[in-house]
Formats: structure tokens, sequence, C-alpha cells
């Protein structure tokens, strides 16, 4: 099977995060999954005033990243039982502008990483929503919300502890790269299938 490039989007900007560990240490647990953390603490506002000749260059840059993955995968807290503004924000920039979103049919999977006991379930759920009308396929199974995570959890490296949440998370590396092996290859298969119509003239 072929790696696949995968565009990781943290939603805490905190430089300690347990999300951002968690995200390097997925990463570090599956050798088809090339994954490139995508900043976006640097991203103005979307406001489609500024969405011509003259956008941001962050916006730009955000969009060609996240448009060269084969993948996206989030990994965020929960902020007042939803997900994080900055990472909102980001999806927003990567939507438009409208029919242009660099999002769309992204195989992706959703990460949520919380101290507390529910995982950031909620969180998990709300960007889900977003992922249905991004037209994002996203992996359902196994679902992912990590609770009483504590900095404890990772060694001097910032990687996880050989442990439970360590096995879990590289069940969901292998699950995720499963995923866009079917995705893609789906998708792949497809075009193939359009093309071979084409050329036999309908």
């Amino acid at each position: 099977m072929a790696n696949h490039k995968i565009a990781i989007i943290v939603g805490s900007l905190r430089d300690g995060s347990i999300n951002r560990k968690v995200a390097r240490s997925l990463c570090a647990l599956h050798d088809r999954l090339d994954c490139e953390i995508v900043e976006i603490g640097d991203l103005p506002l979307y406001n489609p005033d500024l969405d011509g000749d003259d956008r941001p260059a962050a916006w730009s840059s955000f969009r060609d990243a996240v448009k060269g993955a084969d993948g996206v995968l989030f990994v965020t807290p929960e902020y007042n039982r939803s997900m994080p503004g900055a990472l909102k924000n980001a999806i927003d920039v990567g939507s438009r502008p409208y029919g242009g979103s660099a999002w769309a049919k992204k195989p992706a999977a959703i990460i949520t990483v919380s101290p507390g006991a529910l995982g950031g379930a909620l969180a998990n759920h709300a960007l889900r929503q977003c992922c249905v009308f991004l037209d994002m396929p996203v992996m359902q199974q196994p679902e992912a919300y990590l609770g009483q995570v504590g900095d404890d959890k990772f060694g001097d490296d910032g990687l996880l502890k050989d442990g439970d949440l360590k096995k879990l998370v590289q069940t969901i590396a292998k699950a995720f790269a499963d995923w866009c092996d079917i995705i893609i290859g789906g998708q792949s298969k497809l075009l193939g299938d359009s093309e071979q119509q084409m050329k036999n003239g309908g």
C-alpha cells in the first residue's frame, strides 16, 4: 500500500498542548502516514471582503497545504462544549472561496483529547457536523474521545509512553491509514471508470 500525505490540524495553539503531543505520537506510530502539522494560529479571521487578489498570504498558504494533502487529521480539545475558535476559523478559511474548498473529498479522522472524563466528545461531534457540509468522508470507527489525558502520559521526548493509551492511538493510526486506502482507492477507481467511459464514447 502507498503512503498517505496527511495534514494535521491541531485545535490548540498552546506549545505544550496534549493534543499536539498526541498528534505527533500518532504519526510516529504508523509508517504509512507522512504527517505534517499545518499551523492555524497565524490565520486572520475569515472576512469575505478580504478574499480577493490581495487576500492574506496566510490564507493562501493554508489552503495550498490542505489541498496538497491526501487526507486530514483533526486533533483538538473541547472549548465551552464545542471546538476552539481558531479551529473553526481555519475550517472557514479552507472552505472558501465558494466552490474552491480545500477540504472537499479529503478522507478525515477526528481525535479529541481532554484531561476530563468525556474526552472532548462534544467538540468531536461539532466538528463532524462541519465535515458533513465540507464533503469530507470521516472515519467512524474507532471513535476517538481520549479522556483523562495529562502530561504524565508522555515521555521527555513529548511522545506517548508505553501503555493502553499508546496502544489505542496506534490502533487509530492504523485504522486511519486503512480508511485513506479505501477512500482514495475508491476515488481513483471512479475517476478511472469515468475516463474509460469517455474513451468509449459515453
